[in-house]
Formats: structure tokens, sequence, C-alpha cells
């Protein structure tokens, strides 16, 4: 904050609003944004990973292994997102606090399911109610992390096991012919020529998953949008010298702008990227590139 902030009763209109912007709770909502970033650039690769062997699994040809596969697609698509995520951030932490219940506290005699509670010895909690701020915000960051690579991970395992499906039967043969195992016809034949054919589906899950962070703030955690409501609100207890009307629509508004923007870019980047993969494959994108350089 600047120096000439003391007295904001004083200040004029562009001086107010830049001593507005700059307070401690703003530069909260500026790091929010951080947060939302930081959320996509770990779950991504980790619901890739988990979609990757969702879609090995229901692809294998041993019968357990490709049904839990096939279940784990079905179930994720078949609930609604909100009760996903609403049920794993529970059930996650009962079952982390469970299993540290097991191995601190084993002269517990009590049930830990009392009724409708859910009660484990002091030791046990996470994190711990003697924790300070930073590791109850991060541990829930974790825990939202986790189910969101779950839920999206299953959205991901479906797009790839079309993909795999799409590369064609006689690619395969042809390798089988030449002398390869399966496993290496799978990595060196049917991985890459896959992702021409899921990337369409995978660019669509990326949008789903960016207008899906919104999400954190039913799960409790500090994102854009918590910062948005309560900064806008006009009975907010956070700025005691800075009263302002409703300003709700133009914090939301600032949200839109920066959604679209950054689907857009999103958009570009994944463009090239297909223009990359299906450069030389026989597909409809590669068929257009020859045709354009004809």
């Amino acid at each position: 904050m600047f120096s000439f902030c003391a007295d904001p009763d004083t200040l004029g209109t562009f001086r107010w609003f830049s001593c507005y912007l700059t307070t401690g709770v703003h530069m909260s909502f500026y790091l929010s944004f951080l947060k939302v970033l930081l959320l996509l650039a770990i779950t991504a690769p980790v619901a890739l990973g988990f979609g990757f062997l969702g879609a090995m699994s229901a692809r294998s040809h041993i019968p357990p292994v490709s049904w839990l596969g096939k279940i784990y697609i079905a179930i994720v698509r078949g609930v609604p997102d909100i009760a996903f995520f609403l049920f794993f951030v529970i059930a996650l932490d009962q079952v982390f606090e469970w299993s540290r219940h097991q191995i601190l506290c084993p002269e517990w005699t009590e049930p830990v399911r009392q009724g409708s509670d859910f009660i484990v010895c002091p030791i046990a909690k996470l994190p711990l109610g003697t924790s300070p701020e930073w590791v109850h915000e991060t541990y829930g960051f974790f825990l939202a992390v986790i189910t969101f690579a779950i839920v999206f991970g299953a959205f991901a395992a479906n797009v790839l096991y079309g993909g795999m499906r799409a590369v064609p039967r006689a690619q395969l043969e042809t390798a089988e012919a030449y002398g390869m195992t399966r496993r290496q016809t799978f990595w060196r034949i049917l991985v890459p020529q896959m992702w021409v054919y899921a990337l369409p589906g995978l660019s669509n899950l990326w949008m789903v998953l960016i207008k899906a962070t919104p999400l954190l703030f039913l799960l409790g955690i500090e994102d854009i949008v918590y910062w948005a409501r309560e900064l806008g609100g006009t009975k907010t207890s956070r700025f005691t010298d800075y009263p302002h009307g409703d300003w709700r629509m133009w914090y939301f508004l600032f949200l839109l702008v920066f959604y679209l923007a950054f689907t857009r870019v999103s958009e570009v980047v994944l463009e090239r990227l297909m223009t990359r993969l299906t450069h030389g494959q026989a597909t409809s994108g590669g068929e257009a590139q020859r045709k354009a350089a004809a």
C-alpha cells in the first residue's frame, strides 16, 4: 500500500482506487489466480496419467483388469461432477484420518463411527488443530487436486480408450507380422498413433477442466470466485476503511474476461499442437495439410 493511503477519506478518486486495489486482501485475490493456474498445472498431467492407466485397464486382455477400468470410467461419467467432488473430498479426508488413527492410536477403544459422527484421536486429525493456517489451506488444495484428477482422469480414460480403438487394426497387424511383441506394438505403434485421434477430445476436456476450477469455491478453498464475491459485496467485513456499493458484477465481469482470455490462449496452443501431430498422418487433418502443400 502507498504512503498516502493512511487516511482514505481524504483521497481523490484515482488515489482511492490505487489504495483500494493494493490492500492485503486484494493481494490475496491476485494470488488466488495463481492458485487456479497451479491447480490446472498439477491436475492436468495427473488426470492424464489416471486416464492413461484407466484406458490401458479397459483395453486389457485380462477380464478383471478390463472390468475395473470400464467400471471406473462408467461410474465417474454417470455421476454429476458436483456430487463426486463433494463426496471424494470428504471420503479421502476420512480415509487418511482413519489410516492415521489405526497407526497412531492403537489403544483407542471407542468406535470411529458414532452415529453420524466420525471421531478419531486428536493426533490423527489432518491437519492437526495446532497447525498454522497455510497447512490447512495446503491440505485442502491437495484433496482438491486428487479429486479433480480422479474425476477428469475418468473422462480422459474414455477419450484415450476411444483413441486407441480408432487406430487402424491393419497397422497393429503389420507390426505383429514384422515380429514385434504385443508390448512393442502398444508403445511404438498404438500409443503414438492414439494421440492424433484423442487430442480433439482431450482439448475439449481441458476446456471443461478450466471451467470447472470454480468448484474450488464449493470445496471451501479461497479461490478467485470466493474473493470476487467477498470483495464485491456491500456487507463484507474485508473493507472497513474502503466502503463501497455492490461491485460483484464488476468483479465477476473481470473473472469472465480472465476465463475467456485463458481459453482463447488454450485454443491457439491446442490448434498448433494438433497441426503438428497430424502432419503426415492418415487423418483428415493430415490430408488437408497435404492438399494445402500441393
